[in-house]
């Protein structure tokens, strides 16, 4: 049997639409929604449209409501992006400018370089990150599956690397500035 989806009378009108609508001219970016953003060479803004995804900064209230999927935008530099990481969701990643190298597995040293609207899904529990590998600075889409994907899952070496550069993560998965001392 065909799974086939039901037609409806309900409408929206164009004022109820707005109200889903992310305008990207209005978003605000965050320079720390990830653990590895203060290491040198992972220095990133992320735009949190649809849902909160897996990001840790407690901050970042993205406009709209998650339903099955979350979708960012990553703005990077040349040569920065994403550390070695892991998600407990299917993670899609699409140039929308530039080239992106995609690496993955337990050392990161398999990759693929993607150009503009190239996608790759990278399945679940596999270790990945990206980077910007063009000549200017480039914007990347990536999507998490879930109405909750979880929190990232980082490297210890990662986590002392981060510890040093100012960031840990609380008991409850969201980034804080490390406290002289502790």
């Amino acid at each position: 049997m065909v799974n086939v989806a039901p037609l409806s009378d309900l409408d929206y009108s164009v004022k109820e639409m707005e109200a889903h609508v992310a305008r990207f001219r209005d978003q605000k970016s965050s320079d720390t929604a990830f653990l590895d953003t203060r290491i040198p060479g992972h220095e990133r803004e992320i735009f949190g449209i649809i849902g909160g995804g897996v990001q840790e900064d407690p901050e970042m209230h993205p406009p709209l409501a998650a339903q099955d999927f979350h979708l960012a935008m990553v703005r990077a530099e040349p040569g920065k992006g994403a550390a070695l990481h892991s998600h407990l969701t299917q993670e899609v990643f699409m140039p929308l400018s530039g080239r992106w190298s995609i690496f993955w597995g337990p050392n990161g040293d398999k990759e693929i370089t993607l150009e503009p609207h190239d996608v790759i899904s990278v399945p679940v529990h596999i270790m990945r990150g990206f980077r910007n590998v063009s000549d200017t600075t480039a914007m990347l889409l990536a999507v998490v599956g879930g109405n909750d994907p979880g929190r990232v899952g980082w490297p210890e070496s990662l986590k002392n690397s981060a510890r040093n550069a100012g960031l840990e993560i609380d008991e409850h998965g969201d980034l804080r500035a490390v406290k002289d001392g502790q």
